[in-house]
């Protein structure tokens, strides 16, 4: 079972630093961990950062039980999708990354019980070209998924989808990650589904780690007020899950 742990995590583009100071405790399989801030905070940057894409200081520590360059997916906000492939064809180029290209009925039969998770299989002949943002978004999230990650950075996977479908794709989400003890981390605006759904949660400001640690006690009304510049109060609704409230003022 896979952990990591991010020290002094920073990176840069050329010369100038863009993310400085990220260093968290263990981050456990199984869970969902929430990466939060305002829009240009930096979040996108920590992902490549982690995923090895761009350099910087700090280091990026794995358990042993890693299996070594497929541990990490790196799932981006915007995707370059080849609008010639239709999407089923789309998922098993993804999964045959790294390995041969001769494809085996089991690797078949993992996509088509994805596609059928995500309730896209209806659209598994259909160009990509011909889909929403929305539809496109969760062809993203099975790509991820059919290369069976030990960690997944999920960078706002759900901004696309409507309500029902965020829900629903974040439910299954940290289902699972529990069922089949991957580390997810992802990039959420929606602090509510961040309540809800993960475990952990990283908050980040101007290329700057502000906190970090269980998510109930990192989002809070300070946060909302000196980060999110809102007023708020933080209530819990009958099954005692805490909820944020805007009284509709901005500080």
């Amino acid at each position: 079972m896979v952990s990591l742990t991010l020290d002094g995590l920073g990176a840069k583009y050329g010369k100038h630093t863009v993310l400085s100071g990220v260093t968290t405790g263990l981050l456990t399989a199984g869970g969902m961990t929430a990466i939060i801030g305002p829009n240009a905070a930096g979040k996108s940057t920590l992902f490549k950062r982690i995923a090895g894409l761009i350099s910087g200081p700090g280091l990026v520590h794995l358990s042993e039980t890693a299996k070594g360059d497929e541990t990490i997916c790196y799932m981006p906000q915007d995707t370059d999708a080849n609008a010639v492939l239709t999407v089923y064809e789309s998922v098993l180029l993804a999964s045959k990354q790294g390995s041969g290209w001769k494809v085996h009925d089991s690797e078949l039969q993992e996509i088509d019980r994805i596609l059928g998770a995500l309730r896209i299989d209806d659209l598994a002949f259909r160009s990509l070209g011909e889909l929403s943002g929305g539809q496109r978004q969760l062809v993203s999230i099975a790509q991820a998924l059919v290369r069976k990650p030990e960690v997944l950075l999920m960078d706002e996977p759900t901004s696309a989808l409507d309500l029902f479908r965020q829900i629903e794709v974040l439910s299954f989400m940290k289902s699972l990650s529990a069922r089949s003890n991957m580390a997810v981390m992802i990039a959420l605006h929606d602090l509510n589904h961040a309540l809800r759904y993960c475990d952990n949660t990283i908050v980040i400001a101007n290329g700057t780690m502000i906190a970090s640690g269980p998510t109930r006690e990192v989002i809070t009304q300070a946060l909302l007020r000196d980060i999110y510049r809102v007023d708020a109060r933080i209530e819990h609704c009958s099954q005692g899950r805490p909820i944020i409230i805007v009284d509709g003022s901005l500080t």
